[in-house]
């Protein structure tokens, strides 16, 4: 075994999937990308890390919604644009050629280009951990998306694609809770 420095511990476990998160503040929508997601059980309940350094904090905590956006490998290099530019002074549908879906549950847009889009409402906001807890409203998936690999950030500037998937459902069977 190598000695890792502590402090890139993190890039060891990475999280969930990266996401796009659009928000909505009143006068116009925006996108930021969160690499750090979690599910919180068998349940629609999702967490992001995220916090008054994006622009877009504000809009997701004032109007307590917003849209997850589960973008594929193709959409890499737009996905890296959308976070490393400020939606202050940028309109990144536009700029990454992001086509803005009305949803049904909030004013937050989907993104018609990603395989899925889960409509949420903010249910809790731990600041001492940067942590905002989403409970999904509804969700869409785009069943005619070639691509379904989704993309999970190391943290280090480099990312990890899906693989293949490896179906052991009949074995697990016995052991998920009812109507998972």
């Amino acid at each position: 075994m190598q000695i890792l420095p502590i402090n890139r511990a993190f890039t060891l476990i990475e999280p969930g999937p990266v996401v796009l998160v659009t928000t909505h503040d009143g006068d116009r929508p925006n996108i930021m990308t969160i690499t750090w997601t979690m599910v919180t059980g068998f349940s629609p309940l999702f967490a992001i890390t995220t916090g008054p350094w994006n622009h877009s904090y504000a809009a997701l905590v004032d109007s307590g919604e917003c849209v997850l956006a589960i973008p594929t490998v193709d959409l890499l290099d737009e996905v890296v644009g959308v976070g490393t530019c400020s939606g202050a002074d940028t309109d990144k549908f536009a700029r990454f050629g992001f086509t803005p879906v009305a949803g049904s549950h909030v004013r937050a847009p989907l993104i018609g280009e990603c395989l899925a889009n889960i409509e949420c409402r903010v249910v809790d906001v731990i600041e001492r951990h940067n942590i905002v807890v989403l409970e999904g409203v509804a969700a869409y998936v785009d069943p005619l998306r070639k691509e379904r690999r989704t993309l999970h950030g190391v943290g280090d500037g480099t990312f990890v694609a899906d693989g293949d998937t490896l179906d052991r459902r009949e074995m697990m069977r016995a052991k998920l809770p009812p109507g998972v």
